[in-house]
């Protein structure tokens, strides 16, 4: 990749990122219209695209952005009222300067005339009438008039990589310059020696003081092309006369000198990077694996105590560069509220997203797979779950609904809920659709909330009307098994005329976990620990005591279990001591029978190939020290054939022991 190509790729992403903020700044806008600082972030994220496509050849972008900024540089001034319309049309500007990022659309679309016209008609002229105006005749960069001077303290370090994207500092200077009475002094002190120093990075920060009538705000757009790729503070310096200038300088100048250099904050990294990392530390855990079965083997103090810092080491290791994927699900959550906006407009309804745990951080490639799953769902609870407002009004509620988005952590699983006030489930209709669909029998007495699972079967709908929005039957299992791709699971709770609340659960990440290894007929399985509550012993006697049915007592309570060893056709006699590990699934305690429990193991998922996918009870495998292979049971698939037995589940059945038979019904 050239260089222009490279500066071309990075703009494409920080362009990327900038809309993302636009849009969410839009939404809140909306809400709160007299909010200054709203106003003059969406201006800022406009005037950085803008500036940025200009610089790297994007002028179809900048020119198009141009013309949203004149109206927000007008907005900023107080010339110009915040309407709905506005922001729609700055939504839809959004969209557009999206497509031209991403190549889909030329310049001279209709749809970019359209909305070139209906912004300048917004524009007022200065005897108030609406009218057409030419782009150029707005400045971008407004004057602030105080009416006074005021005197700052502006301190800029560029981060060392910035020339990297084609800035030079010493043009920000100049601007900077032509604000006012200025005097610049270089911050020198990181420079390294001669044979040290890389012509690709700069070393120099710069002190300014600056006499200007124009505003902080002013100051602070000279830098906004490199706001993220800098260090700027701007201070205003009270009661102080221009001719003072000088000497508050060199004051600051010198107490800046003795204060030690500031390390940047932050660093982009390509994702690609990450996952590489992720890749090599997963392999060095498999290693280390392998050196502490070795180590075990040996009767050596040396290599033990070696071992044992290796396993320390690399388990540290392995959680940092986890937690540098985990980033908040926030920026997903946020582009929700555009969908529920026009799905507001789009149904005729009054509905209100709400968002909560926002700073909940997953994994990014969970969140990655995650986004469409949740649009889905947040479709249906806008389309089937919230009224008219109407409809609503004459049930007693108020007329605008609301979908409550809400994320939280719970040991190692992260916790999402889509939340509805509006009509909830119809058990009965999802009942007759079932009998009419023959998933149901008409003596089943099924639960209303494995009624309501019944949603997540292919085509099954109960919407009387198919929209635009959903109605088609056509989503809900694949969201289901979107969810269960992630090892996730999925739950529906309704109350008739409440609402519905939609829980998904998933694992904090998808590349390494801690699992139970456990051996079934001389092969190895993984059983993921966050689900294991605890191992018991399972005897003959047990059996006995059970009358040969599949329940184990654990601390007084019945807990239905299945046997790993029949279930993957192992072969050989299984032990007289059997363990079972006690798992909770969706709130339900379940056991899975094993020969042997080894301990606790560090899994490194491996995907399975294509011939392997379709094996039930199965989610992935992992490498083991000695090189060999454990497959990774997936055990909410195998309890779901224990709690909905069929004839694809496992109903618990009856042990056929050699020291007793199964009784008969009669005889228990």
């Amino acid at each position: 990749m050239s260089g222009l190509e490279k500066f071309a790729a990075n703009y494409r992403e920080e362009a990327a990122e900038r809309l993302v903020e636009l849009e969410a700044t839009l939404l809140e806008l909306e809400t709160h219209p007299e909010d200054a600082d709203l106003t003059a972030r969406a201006f800022r994220a406009l005037h950085t695209i803008k500036g940025s496509g200009a610089m790297f050849g994007f002028d179809d972008i900048a020119s198009f952005t141009h013309e949203l900024e004149s109206v927000f540089d007008l907005l900023r001034d107080g010339k110009l009222r915040l309407t709905r319309e506005l922001v729609g049309l700055a939504l839809e500007g959004k969209d557009l300067i999206r497509a031209m990022l991403d190549g889909t659309l030329q310049a001279g679309d209709a749809q970019r005339e359209r909305l070139v016209a209906a912004l300048r008609e917004l524009q007022p002229r200065t005897d108030g009438e609406t009218a057409r105006v030419a782009a150029a005749s707005v400045d971008p960069r407004p004057v602030v008039s105080t009416e006074t001077t005021r005197t700052y303290r502006v301190r800029f370090k560029p981060h060392a990589e910035v020339f990297l994207d084609g800035t030079n500092p010493l043009g920000l200077l100049a601007e900077l310059r032509s604000l006012g009475q200025c005097q610049v002094v270089a911050r020198t002190s990181d420079i390294p020696c001669l044979e040290d120093i890389s012509p690709e990075r700069c070393y120099v920060a710069w002190e300014v003081i600056l006499t200007t009538e124009r505003g902080a705000n002013a100051i602070r757009d000279v830098f906004i092309f490199v706001e993220d790729r800098c260090e700027l503070r701007v201070e205003p310096i009270d009661d102080t006369r221009p001719v003072e200038a000088a000497a508050v300088e060199q004051k600051v100048v010198r107490a800046e000198r003795e204060a030690p250099a500031e390390a940047a904050s932050s660093i982009r990294v390509a994702a690609a990077k990450l996952d590489g990392l992720v890749d090599l530390v997963g392999e060095l855990v498999i290693a280390q694996a392998r050196l502490t079965r070795i180590a075990s083997r040996r009767d050596d103090p040396e290599l033990l105590a070696i071992s044992e810092d290796i396993d320390r080491l690399s388990a540290a290791l392995r959680d940092s560069t986890l937690d540098v994927r985990m980033v908040p699900i926030g920026t997903t959550f946020n582009r929700f509220k555009r969908l529920v906006r026009d799905l507001s407009a789009e149904l005729g309804k009054e509905i209100d997203l709400v968002t909560e745990g926002a700073e909940t951080e997953l994994d990014k490639t969970v969140i990655e797979r995650l986004g469409d799953p949740l649009v889905h769902l947040i479709r249906n609870s806008c389309d089937h779950g919230i009224e008219s407002p109407a409809a609503r009004r004459s049930v007693g509620k108020p007329g605008q609904g609301t979908v409550r988005l809400s994320a939280y952590h719970s040991g190692a699983s992260v916790f999402i809920e889509i939340r509805d006030d509006g009509a909830g489930l119809d058990a009965a209709a999802i009942r007759e659709k079932a009998l009419e669909r023959g998933l149901v029998e008409p003596d089943d007495e099924r639960s209303e909330k494995e009624l309501f699972g019944l949603v997540f079967q292919p085509g099954f709908s109960t919407a009387q009307q198919v929209s635009s929005v959903s109605g088609r039957g056509v989503g809900m299992d694949v969201v289901k098994r979107s969810i269960e791709a992630l090892r996730g699971t999925v739950e529906i709770e309704s109350t008739r005329g409440s609402g519905t609340t939609i829980r998904i659960k998933l694992p904090l990440t998808l590349a390494i976990i801690d699992g139970l290894l456990v051996a079934v007929g001389g092969e190895s399985y993984v059983l993921p620990l966050s689900i294991v509550e605890e191992c018991v012993e399972l005897t003959r006697n047990d059996i006995v005591r059970a009358h040969g049915n599949r329940l184990a007592t654990v601390r007084g309570e019945l807990v239905p279990y299945l046997r790993l060893r029949e279930h993957f056709g192992a072969e050989g006699e299984r032990p007289p001591i059997e363990q079972i590990a006690i798992a909770s699934v969706e709130g339900t305690r379940y056991g899975l029978v094993v020969d042997e429990v080894i301990g606790q193991h560090q899994t490194v998922i491996k995907s399975l190939g294509r011939m392997y996918r379709g094996v039930e009870g199965v989610s992935g495998a992992t490498i083991l020290g000695d090189g060999t292979v454990a497959m990774i049971v997936d055990v909410p698939s195998l309890v779901h054939g224990i709690a909905h037995p069929g004839p694809a589940g496992h109903a618990p059945k009856q042990e056929h022991s050699p020291q007793l038979e199964p009784c008969s019904q009669g005889e228990r």
